[in-house]
């Protein structure tokens, strides 16, 4: 589970922006408490606060630093894509993040401190018994690693001056480098928050345990059993999976009976050359290719119904494609991060997907949820330590604060959070003075 994350720095963040997943009030269900780390962790974290007031550039900040674990052996060969401050002079001229990520009990803390040009420090540190030890640190061009772990002693003739030694250590096989480095990577981010700019021109990291929802619908082969991690006979079957994505899709549109997913042909059109040419094709060599089609079937009239995937409203297909990594973070008890869950959503099902990620009984493994929204609604179904607001100050930087530490009080457990936030009592609301927007239609002088 995540404990902690930080960082600065970066795009809209200058100073440390730390968001917490410890608990404030222990005494309910909804927090997990841990005997070694003696704390209980939350399942679910909401930011709140205005456009462009830095929201989803802290979950950004998390996906960047996932997505550099992926990437920075292959492609940081000329230049580190960290996006820094622009908007004034930040107090260092580095970036930095530190995760923390609770692992069968056991507290694991990585930071990295990096420029443009090279990583400045970087270290992977463990507490087994409560103490801090580190696997591995690394300043520049020194490198050290704790005493018994030489499996990953090769690390050093893979290290450059922009690679991340994380990066590079997780081809050894260590177990604690495959273990914390697995549980960082199965995050996923849905919405603008997940389409970083990391290296302009160069696709996507690949992700390929990823399984979206479609794949609940279609039967996996072996190989893809083990690439999911279903091969396990403690897993449920391919029909119990079925079942279970079908139930969720049906939360959306109770009309919805069945999902059919098949192969469509379409035409292939080559883009054209570097030389500005297009192939051409006669009418029976132009070349075809097929694709995955999805139809949702739904009952009316005593008769069933397939519909084209694009004929159904927005809100359905947006929760159609949250299913899966719904599911699969249930499933691996991972982190799943969205960017503004309420977007084409009714504030019905965005409550119910914070219910599933509340109860134990749904989310067994501690799976988290961290998303941001202007949904104040979904503000009265949290607890008051799972509220974050961010607001932006006159030079254009985030501030992150939490709602439970609020101006230095405790915020009470009673107290009507929604109502509280929408009259100003903590701040993060839109400036909405019209006086520029009247004089510059003429209303007034």
């Amino acid at each position: 589970m995540l404990i902690r994350f930080e960082a600065a720095n970066f795009r809209s963040i200058v100073e440390p922006a730390e968001l917490s997943m410890v608990a404030v009030d222990e005494d309910r269900v909804e927090a997990r408490h841990s005997p070694n780390l003696n704390e209980s962790l939350l399942s679910v974290a909401a930011i709140f606060g205005p456009n462009a007031s830095g929201k989803s550039n802290v979950l950004s900040a998390l996906t960047w630093l996932c997505d550099a674990v992926r990437v920075s052996m292959r492609y940081w060969d000329d230049e580190i894509p960290v996006e820094q401050f622009v908007l004034g002079a930040a107090p260092v001229a580095s970036s930095e993040f530190s995760v923390e990520l609770l692992i069968d009990d056991v507290r694991f803390e990585y930071e990295v401190e990096l420029t443009r040009q090279e990583i400045v420090h970087e270290g992977l540190f463990h507490y087994p018994e409560k103490r801090r030890r580190r696997i591995f640190e690394r300043d520049r061009g020194e490198f050290k690693i704790q005493t018994g772990l030489g499996a990953i002693s090769g690390t050093r003739s893979l290290l450059t001056e922009r690679t991340l030694a994380l990066s590079a250590a997780r081809r050894f096989p260590e177990p604690l480098i495959s273990e914390f480095t697995q549980k960082l990577l199965r995050t996923q981010t849905l919405g603008a928050a997940g389409r970083n700019s990391w290296l302009p021109g160069a696709p996507p990291p690949a992700m390929p345990w990823a399984r979206p929802t479609r794949r609940w619908f279609i039967e996996p082969s072996p190989a893809q059993l083990t690439l999911f991690g279903l091969e396990d006979e403690s897993i449920p079957s391919f029909e119990e999976d079925r079942a279970q994505a079908l139930a969720l899709l049906r939360l959306a549109d109770l009309g919805i009976v069945d999902v059919l997913v098949d192969e469509e042909e379409v035409q292939y059109r080559p883009t054209s050359n570097r030389f500005g040419n297009q192939p051409s094709f006669g009418p029976d060599t132009e070349p075809r290719r097929s694709r995955p089609r999805v139809r949702l079937v739904h009952r009316a009239a005593g008769r069933s119904h397939p519909l084209d995937f694009t004929a159904e409203s927005e809100g359905t297909r947006v929760w159609y494609r949250l299913v899966g990594p719904v599911l699969q973070t249930l499933r691996s008890g991972s982190l799943l991060l969205f960017d503004e869950l309420d977007s084409s959503l009714h504030p019905t099902l965005t409550a119910e997907l914070i219910r599933l990620f509340h109860d134990p009984a749904t989310n067994p493994r501690g799976a988290q949820l961290v998303f941001t929204s202007h949904d104040t609604t979904l503000l009265n179904h949290l607890n008051r330590d799972e509220v974050w607001f961010t607001e932006k100050s006159a030079s254009g930087a985030t501030r992150l604060g939490a709602l439970a530490e609020f101006a230095g009080e405790r915020v009470r457990k009673s107290h009507n959070i929604e109502d509280g936030y929408l009259q100003g009592r903590f701040g993060a609301l839109p400036d909405t003075d019209r006086t520029e927007l009247l004089r510059s239609l003429g209303l007034i002088g």
